[in-house]
């Protein structure tokens, strides 16, 4: 009996080229890696502060919750999709698909969104410490969140830093897609 724990990667006729180890290993570590900043997330739901130091009011239950809930499955959803650049799904619509089921998708109506979200992703997760417990975001000026102890701040920091990642790897892996289905066939 053979255990199998890790998925072996598609077989190459999945793609119509093959694509690049670095590239198959990013998409499918993609949501391994958002999976720690949406679970961080989820206690918050239910008003537990995970340690910050805030003095906003939590919103109510019926808020929270679904937000939270939403924002973290919606997170992973769409980190997911990203393996689509690495599989024939991302090269031929899916038959269940209305209207352009079992067509072959044109490489630019894959890989525009996903560098432009990868962009957007980008400035969304980065910002710039300016000292005095501040940082610059795409927002403005921030005060950063305050920790009743240390750690409590590096199990945030272990969480949540990887989200940065996000948009650069989302970008990468656009520009590879792209440049792999529109490369010269040699022969």
């Amino acid at each position: 009996m053979k255990l199998e724990i890790f998925h072996t990667p598609p077989p190459v006729s999945d793609t119509e080229r093959p694509v690049p180890r670095w590239a198959m290993r990013l998409a499918y570590a993609l949501p391994l890696l958002l999976l720690p900043s949406c679970l961080w997330r989820l206690p918050f739901a239910l008003h537990f502060e995970m340690g910050q130091i805030h003095d906003l009011d939590m919103p109510p239950y019926w808020v929270s919750i679904p937000y939270v809930l939403g924002l973290s499955v919606l997170s992973e959803a769409i980190s997911i999709l990203t393996i689509g650049l690495v599989r024939g799904w991302g090269e031929v619509a899916p038959t269940w698909i209305p209207i352009i089921g079992g067509r072959r998708i044109r490489p630019m109506a894959a890989a525009a969104p996903a560098v432009l979200g990868g962009l957007i992703l980008t400035l969304l997760f980065t910002d710039v410490p300016i000292g005095d417990g501040r940082r610059l975001t795409l927002y403005g000026i921030v005060d950063t969140v305050g920790y009743t102890n240390d750690a409590w701040q590096a199990l945030a920091t272990v969480c949540i830093a990887p989200i940065a990642a996000w948009g650069p790897i989302t970008i990468a892996l656009g520009i590879a897609y792209y440049r792999r289905r529109n490369r010269a066939v040699v022969g």
